[in-house]
């Protein structure tokens, strides 16, 4: 048990499969994934990893309809969308925000975060938006892309908001 918590101690996001190869290659300790799995739960131990839902909408926030069903894309600037999704790092983790136009399959902006928190992605569309302007920006329903400081800055440049319905990525 010492060196399983050594181990998740200098690497904590193993999981119970690494932390088994760990012991077999560095120790030649032979133990099954499931005796790793009762260790670590004995100890209370847990990979550290981005969980799932990591993206959550706000009710209070007006949700907008999915424009680009049945719609063909054919030139650059008809349709751009955004999405976030994270980067792991030596020490923790980094958060990516990018903004990509449909047609061309160009990155036009996009913007590294510590945080999850909304200024980075305004930021990112503000730069977006100051080199071409699209027809349609669409996004999933994650609170900071229904957020009024995020939709108000696409309805000030007259640009239609579409959104996926929840539980599309």
């Amino acid at each position: 048990m010492n060196l399983i918590d050594k181990i998740y101690t200098d690497l904590p996001f193993y999981g119970s499969r690494r932390i088994k190869k760990q012991l077999k290659i560095y120790h030649q300790i032979y133990i099954g994934r499931e005796k790793a799995q009762r260790l670590m739960r004995l100890m209370g131990l847990e990979a550290i990893y981005p969980k799932k839902r990591t993206s959550f909408s706000n009710k209070e926030n007006k949700v907008y309809p999915y424009l680009l069903r049945g719609l063909s894309i054919n030139y650059p600037n008809q349709v751009w969308s955004t999405d976030i999704t994270y980067v792991k790092l030596e020490h923790g983790w980094a958060y990516l925000i990018a903004i990509m136009d449909w047609f061309s399959r160009f990155i036009i902006d996009w913007q590294l975060s510590e945080n999850l928190e909304i200024d980075f992605c305004l930021e990112t569309l503000s730069r977006a938006l100051n080199k071409n302007r699209p027809e349609i920006f669409n996004s999933d329903q994650d609170s900071r892309f229904t957020s009024p400081q995020f939709t108000s800055i696409l309805e000030e440049k007259q640009v239609k908001i579409s959104m996926d319905s929840r539980g599309r990525y």
